[in-house]
């Protein structure tokens, strides 16, 4: 039986944290698991700098709330969740994922928790489990599931390279450059037909 995990920022909706860099004029909190590919080293530098500005949670979730999820991706999470079952597994937050996922359509996404203090001020982050993305992706196949994935960045790459089929979406040149192997996608119709040919 087939699941396909897909990432959610860069692949279904924009980077959240480039959407809020861009709001609150830092230009810093651009930086992603496209540029860094140390996800707790990423999260600790965002929290400092969160904490330099006086900026939390009701901010970030102010400008989520802005946030669309990408032209078609709502039309392509749907078109393939009429054919598999669909698994989004990302490194955000669920503060961050619960708008997102009612204008998607309300799509199971397995995420991480934020900590935050009673005035949103962002204190730490709870990671689900140790390299989250590929350890599902494992925990899936031992109970008889054969995965399929996509994603964009470094800390897809574990869940791609071990699933039955992987894919590149929308990635950035350097990580196509480093993995020539793997089978790199613009479009969503692409995506979708080489989902349904790895089936």
């Amino acid at each position: 039986m087939n699941i396909v995990c897909l990432d959610l920022e860069g692949v279904l909706v924009p980077e959240i944290w480039i959407a809020f860099s861009k709001a609150s004029g830092i230009p810093e909190l651009k930086r992603t698991t496209r540029d860094e590919p140390d996800y707790n080293k990423l999260m600790n530098w965002r929290i400092g700098i969160l904490h330099e500005h006086s900026l939390g949670l009701n901010e970030i979730k102010a400008t989520i709330e802005k946030v669309d999820p990408m032209p078609g991706a709502k039309e392509f999470l749907d078109k393939l969740r009429a054919e598999t079952q669909v698994l989004i597994l990302s490194d955000t937050f669920t503060q961050f994922a619960t708008p997102l996922m009612k204008k998607l359509g309300w799509p199971t996404i397995f995420c991480n928790t934020l900590e935050t203090a009673p005035d949103g001020t962002v204190t730490g982050f709870k990671m689900r489990c140790e390299k989250s993305k590929l350890s599902t992706v494992r925990a899936l196949q031992s109970v008889g599931f054969d995965t399929i994935a996509a994603g964009d960045s470094y800390n897809d790459l574990g869940m791609i390279q071990a699933s039955k089929a992987g894919f590149l979406f929308r990635s950035t040149e350097q990580i196509k450059l480093d993995h020539p192997e793997l089978p790199a996608f613009e479009e969503y119709d692409e995506l979708f037909e080489a989902i349904m040919k790895a089936m």
